[in-house]
């Protein structure tokens, strides 16, 4: 099987319906940039999946955790073979099985590769059913095939906003204010001699200039303790940007004195992206209700618990414009969805294959009702109506 999107103008979407693990043995090595994973959960309440392992291997809740680890060992071995180096691979889960997946994952990518354990929240209010907590959250684990080559940027365009920019400049752009001194006291003098020099600086009207001029302030970097710093800039790139220094009078424990801060503009050149944080919050993601909502729009109430595409997006920002990429756990298809909406949004051609067992649906539940017998047909049905209102083209593979 050839690795979907090694032909120029491959469709955005392929699918193919089968085993996974058999699929995966078929795939070429490292012929993947991202990999998501929707597993099962191990709660035995989904319709999608085989989603309980209980009585498969010894006796009990560590039987079951034992019997799933062992089911979901070889899919994560034959991803990783598939995933380049550059990769990474996104794994939900959520409470039932997060510590066993974590260490599971620590074994096939290795501790050194694991970049983080994102906490995803789908039902802002929280399970009101049974007892306990509430419960509104799950995971996502993130790991790299090889962290110091992976070219994931855990940052996103979309979550810089307006209200991060309270200052205007005179041109009608917003900006903030950072000191340009680095306020890590483990650059100082003695670690970082090249950034410790004076400049010149007005608080009058502001400019600032790596030599004297009328009216100028002698500045060198301090903390607030007034022990010696180091800028954050060195002496020919302050040259370089002087329009975006400003010299401002400051007051601290030791009384008024003269500093030097840098003007972080709201849109610089090439953009702005602003670090993720581990906690994706409904409002920004959207949830299992804005999820279910998306599926309905094309497909009708066919899946009970679907990823909402945000999430998805979200993951998808991290990597290059033209990542390929693989869920072998494909559900409702939210992923080929997420991937068409991306390309269709800034023009990148990221392509998807997603794989999916002909699971039977269950009888009665409104997916069987109309139709579907399988959850692979859903994911087939989902990927062509995408392909039909967003363009990309869609294929299928045998």
């Amino acid at each position: 099987m050839d690795p979907v999107g090694a032909e120029p103008g491959a469709p955005w979407n392929t699918f193919v319906e089968g085993d996974n693990l058999d699929v995966l043995t078929g795939l070429p090595a490292e012929s993947f940039d991202l990999i998501y994973l929707d597993p099962p959960y191990n709660t035995g309440n989904d319709f999608a999946y085989r989603d309980d392992f209980r009585g498969e291997r010894g006796s009990g809740a560590a039987g079951r955790h034992e019997a799933w680890t062992t089911y979901l060992r070889p899919r994560l071995e034959a991803g990783r073979r598939v995933l380049a180096t550059t990769g990474a691979i996104f794994v939900s889960i959520d409470d039932h099985e997060v510590a066993h997946l974590r260490l599971l994952m620590d074994d096939v990518f290795g501790e050194a590769h694991f970049i983080a354990q994102v906490v995803v929240n789908l039902n802002a209010k929280g399970r009101q059913l049974g007892g306990g907590f509430a419960t509104c959250h799950e995971y996502v684990l993130v790991y790299a095939r090889d962290a110091a080559a992976c070219v994931l940027d855990a940052s996103s365009s979309h979550t810089v906003v307006e209200a991060d920019f309270p200052l205007t400049a005179p041109d009608g752009r917003r900006y903030r204010r950072l000191p340009l001194r680095n306020t890590n006291k483990k650059f100082n003098p003695v670690t970082a001699p090249t950034l410790h020099f004076p400049v010149w600086g007005d608080p009058a009207s502001g400019r600032v200039a790596t030599e004297p001029f009328a009216g100028a302030h002698e500045i060198t970097p301090i903390f607030g303790d007034l022990t010696p710093a180091v800028w954050r800039w060195s002496r020919p790139r302050i040259e370089e940007r002087p329009d975006d220094l400003e010299c401002r009078v400051v007051r601290g424990g030791a009384g008024e004195r003269v500093d030097v801060f840098q003007r972080d503009w709201r849109h610089p050149v090439g953009g702005r992206r602003k670090k993720l944080r581990t906690i994706w919050l409904a409002e920004e993601i959207g949830s299992t209700d804005t999820a279910v909502a998306e599926l309905k729009d094309l497909l009708g109430p066919v899946f009970e618990s679907p990823k909402p595409t945000g999430l998805l997006l979200r993951i998808l920002d991290t990597m290059p414009d033209d990542a390929r990429v693989l869920d072998y756990f494909a559900g409702s298809g939210t992923t080929g969805h997420a991937v068409a909406l991306a390309n269709a949004a800034d023009g990148g051609r990221r392509t998807c294959l997603s794989v999916n067992l002909p699971e039977a649906t269950r009888p009665g539940s409104n997916a069987a009702l109309a139709g579907y017998d399988t959850v692979a047909a859903i994911t087939r049905a989902r990927l062509r109506a995408v392909a039909e209102r967003l363009g990309g083209g869609f294929a299928e593979l045998s």
